[in-house]
């Protein structure tokens, strides 16, 4: 199995003004694929359909192998998701969330469980009702590891959390795909969070997929130039040039924003009679939102 996520062409229509349209995802097996986009631009929706909460009009899906939504029961047997939003019961306690979660799971390791509820300081005894939001995004995560899953599906499991939670819940994940050689596909707006832990990147944006690569490949094609004497039409650029900035200040030249670089192409400025000054790696942060700029207006480079 070379991925354990996959979808063709996938569609699906919320409402009047949104739509997932022709979405095609690979997440490799044994990756942390980071799943980035702005609010809104179709994560969440796009989780529930790979989990069959949600039902696509067009397209396929595969998880682990196996056709969603039709071998749902299989697939989910196998998968630990920690969705947006917590669906626990508020009048159990802890201790009555474990063992309900446990009985639906074959694969369920209590040592584990236990294990988590020492390293993440939970109370048994506390009623969800009145857990806090750190302790409840702990206590999610805690269910989603214990039950052994060879897939982990992460909806923003750290949004609002503060670090020393966000942190204590990264290195479980760090240390169960280490020990189980899992996959994980996690949510985030938190860019700079996913940057150190994921090897593979996707980009959603308005419902399409904008790009999905590599971390290091995503990391390392996306450059700013600073560019003197170039002129003011670009011929057939061996990269794709995200953004010019023209306005020259004191001499310092015209700042661009490219992506596909690679440093032979240092002789293309040569050829165009200009020259390159520097080149200036971006964080992915950065990347992703000139990626998403030039995805919003694709013309505005030239």
């Amino acid at each position: 199995m070379s991925n354990v996520i996959e979808t063709r062409n996938l569609r699906y229509r919320a409402g009047r003004n949104f739509e997932i349209r022709e979405l095609s995802l690979n997440v490799p097996a044994g990756s942390i694929y980071g799943f980035l986009g702005p609010n809104g631009s179709g994560k969440t929706t796009t989780i529930a359909l790979l989990m069959g909460q949600l039902r696509a009009s067009q397209g396929s899906i595969k998880v682990l192998g196996q056709s969603m939504p039709e071998a749902a029961p299989r697939i989910l047997a196998r998968t630990g998701f920690v969705p947006e939003r917590p669906h626990l019961y508020p009048t159990l306690t802890v201790e009555e969330v474990l063992r309900y979660h446990a009985s639906f799971y074959q694969s369920w390791d209590w040592r584990r469980a236990d294990e988590l509820f020492g390293r993440f300081e939970l109370d048994r005894s506390l009623k969800i009702a009145a857990l806090s939001k750190g302790e409840t995004g702990k206590l999610m995560m805690l269910l989603a590891l214990a039950q052994n899953p060879d897939l982990l599906v992460l909806d923003e499991p750290t949004d609002g959390l503060d670090p020393v939670v966000r942190r204590a819940m990264i290195i479980a994940v760090l240390d169960y795909v280490s020990q189980r050689d899992a996959a994980v596909f996690i949510s985030s707006h938190l860019v700079h969070e996913l940057e150190r832990i994921c090897d593979w990147v996707g980009v959603m944006d308005n419902g399409k997929l904008v790009t999905e690569m590599p971390m290091q490949t995503f990391k390392s094609g996306i450059k700013r130039l600073r560019v003197t004497g170039a002129p003011a039409l670009v011929e057939d650029p061996p990269f794709v040039l995200l953004s010019r900035d023209t306005g020259e200040t004191l001499g310092a030249g015209e700042v661009w924003v490219v992506r596909g670089w690679q440093t032979p192409m240092q002789q293309y400025f040569e050829g165009i009679g200009a020259s390159l000054r520097e080149v200036v790696d971006l964080d992915l942060e950065e990347g992703f939102v000139e990626l998403l700029r030039t995805f919003r207006t694709p013309r505005a480079q030239g």
